[in-house]
């Protein structure tokens, strides 16, 4: 894995060994960030369920002003630190050692985000759980773009109920970035 564009470009990022997290492969990556480059610079992000960091770092390096990571694994928390340290790109991160629900509520009254990525574990809903407490959290506004990677078998047909849209859908081969808006 590494880093595709931007000022940290072509440097490799560590990764866990096993099936702990799910790295966004380069090539998803890739597309990801061409649909959304010119949105990033200049950005407030938060990368939630953010293993390694890989999608806040691709961030940071193509001109992200600021990004929050919230991981919960302990293993997983070293390697973005040493990914951020490695990449130079520490001085614009900060890193919440928590679960997601816990990293949202000490945010709140605190930032506004151009961007929410989440990557949860896939078919668990945990998405589902993260939208519900999005829809009265003061860090989301109406610009902000929630950008869920998940299994393409993800059902998000509760997203209206909860006040939100689906703006755009990227299928890959086994799993898709849903692109939402309040």
């Amino acid at each position: 894995m590494r880093v595709i564009g931007g000022k940290a470009k072509r440097l490799k990022l560590k990764t866990l060994d096993g099936l702990e997290t799910r790295p966004t492969t380069d090539r998803i990556k890739e597309t990801l960030f061409n649909m959304i480059s010119l949105e990033i610079p200049d950005s407030v992000f938060l990368d939630l369920f953010c293993g390694c960091g890989s999608i806040g770092i691709e961030a940071l390096s193509r001109g992200a002003k600021e990004v929050v990571f919230v991981e919960n694994n302990p293993k997983a928390i070293k390697l973005l630190n040493d990914n951020l340290h490695h990449t130079k790109l520490d001085k614009s991160a900060s890193v919440i050692p928590k679960d997601v629900i816990t990293g949202l509520k000490l945010l709140e009254g605190k930032k506004v985000f151009d961007f929410i990525y989440l990557d949860p574990p896939y078919d668990l809903n945990l998405e589902k759980k993260v939208f519900q407490y999005l829809v009265d959290s003061d860090i989301v506004c109406e610009t902000t773009v929630i950008i869920v990677e998940s299994s393409k078998d993800t059902e998000l047909g509760y997203l209206e109920d909860l006040g939100f849209s689906v703006n755009k859908t990227k299928e890959y081969k086994t799993n898709k970035h849903v692109f939402v808006t309040r």
